[in-house]
């Protein structure tokens, strides 16, 4: 080696080797679990074919070659005594005795060589140097000999006999030909069956994993369900496969634990919200006869009093709000349904939001789509008005106030029309990775320094979307078209006028 050249390291090979292999396995890792069984047995299936079609191709074309050469040997032997009789005799035509010992043999052609001279039947125009050169060679030398070849593009089996009594040589050449197409047609039938096999292989193989499957599906489903809220989901006991009787005994005793635990959890936010109001009652009669006497008290105390008013409200509105998610949580929360204009609806509720706002904070301007007249909403005036006020406090608080609060048609949802009531502000928006975590419960995200200073419980939002939820609709946010946030709520439309 010189000094120029490198040799490739063995750790480059081996990056270069996982760097093509990354693709397919990248592909193969996306695979959901079915296509990968089904994959695997047609793959099996696939080598299993190609495995016993070439064993069993290798074998039959060994036997059937074997077999036909033997065949030749025998024909060429048995006309080697007429031949060598025949030459014996002085002046004797050489063509005619080949003739004869050919259609005896029922070669193709025969190749006489004798006295210095080659002869040959006419059915093909062949000569001696047409013949490999080892098998000449080998007969020349007194030794006979067998060898396969292609003449004029077909395959010829060419069988050699020294005839040293009349020192002449002689070659019989079989044509392969059908022996040949046979093979092809062998050939053919294996792959075609390869190919059948394969996709057998993979039917068979979709229908396993299938019924293989068909208790994961079982359990993905009732996963998907108890996820939505439906802790009443369960697992059916079978029978037909007691490897699974395990599974299905553990996953239902993990629901029962996971619903005993939120049961517990929600009974304690009740009782804790129950016991709370008592005494905040107190504490709030109390500090408004105190109010009541603030300027009797020293400014350091009415600073102090006024602080703890502020303190006090959000205490109770915090304890308000947990005691409204526990009802919820705990499946006692109350509906009042009835039918009211949309428009109206959402005049009434922005308005009843806009007197819980600071004075300092402009009310929003009200839009309502004109499609959206003699259009009748089935919902619980409280629960929506509780939505709205929540938003423009929360646009209060985070967005510099709510700019606009518009009402238009939806898309239809399962065939039925729907309700958009939007509330957009000027604020900083919120981030993409915070708007599937903003409707959590406590969740702060980017705003936990301000919402310390500000009257937030981190619980608004998340009565937003417990409050939608219970009427049947769906919360989003996204950017509002001149920046800022906007807020959705999307509420089914009744079918059908108020009843009268």
């Amino acid at each position: 080696m010189t000094d120029g050249a490198v040799a490739e390291a063995p750790p480059a090979r081996a990056d270069r080797l996982r760097h093509l292999l990354r693709g397919p396995v990248e592909v193969w890792e996306r695979l959901g679990l079915r296509a990968r069984i089904t994959g695997l047995f047609a793959l099996g299936a696939l080598l299993l074919s190609i495995l016993m079609g070439g064993l069993s191709f290798y074998t039959a074309s060994h036997f059937l070659v074997s077999d036909q050469i033997n065949a030749s040997i025998k024909q060429s032997l048995a006309g080697t005594p007429t031949l060598e009789q025949g030459l014996a005799v002085p002046r004797a035509d050489e063509f005619t005795l080949l003739a004869s010992v050919n259609s005896t043999t029922g070669a193709t052609t025969s190749v006489l060589f004798f006295g210095g001279n080659q002869y040959s039947t006419n059915t093909f125009s062949v000569s001696i140097n047409d013949l490999p050169e080892g098998l000449r060679t080998l007969v020349r030398n007194g030794t006979p000999a067998t060898e396969t070849f292609d003449l004029n593009n077909h395959p010829q089996v060419a069988v050699g006999i020294p005839l040293p009594t009349v020192h002449a040589r002689y070659f019989a050449i079989f044509d392969l030909n059908d022996l040949d197409h046979t093979l092809h047609v062998l050939a053919l039938a294996l792959v075609v069956g390869g190919l059948v096999t394969t996709v057998l292989g993979g039917l068979i193989g979709r229908l396993a994993s299938g019924r293989s499957l068909r208790p994961l599906t079982a359990v993905s489903r009732a996963a998907v369900a108890i996820a939505r809220g439906d802790l009443d989901t369960r697992l059916r006991a079978t029978t037909e496969d007691p490897d699974l009787t395990g599974l299905t005994r553990s996953f239902n005793l993990m629901v029962d634990q996971l619903q005993d635990r939120i049961e517990r959890d929600a009974r304690f936010a009740s009782d804790v919200s129950h016991e709370l109001r008592s005494p905040l009652t107190t504490i709030a009669n109390t500090l408004n006869v105190l109010e009541a006497h603030s300027s009797e008290l020293s400014p350091r105390a009415g600073q102090a009093l006024e602080l703890l008013g502020g303190d006090l409200r959000r205490f109770e509105r915090m304890v308000a709000e947990l005691l409204e998610i526990s009802r919820s949580d705990t499946g006692s929360a109350e509906m009042s349904l009835e039918f009211v204009d949309a428009g109206e609806l959402v005049r009434q509720a922005v308005a009843a939001g806009v007197r819980t706002l600071p004075e300092a904070v402009a009310p929003p301007q009200v839009w309502i789509d004109p499609l959206l007249d003699d259009t009748i909403l089935n919902v619980d005036k409280r629960r929506f008005e509780r939505v709205m006020t929540n938003l423009l406090e929360n646009a209060a608080l985070y967005g510099g106030g709510a700019t606009r609060v518009a009402a238009e048609p939806g898309p239809d949802r399962r065939g039925l029309p729907t309700m958009v009531v939007a509330v957009e502000d000027h604020g900083p928006g919120v981030p993409l990775g915070e708007r599937r975590r903003i409707f959590d419960r406590f969740y702060r995200g980017q705003t936990a320094g301000r919402r310390g200073a500000s009257t937030g419980t981190g619980l608004g939002l998340a009565l937003v979307a417990e409050h939608v939820r219970l009427l049947g609709g769906l919360v989003g946010i996204e950017d509002a078209p001149g920046g800022g946030a906007r807020f959705t709520v999307e509420l089914p439309v009744t079918d059908g006028e108020e009843p009268g």
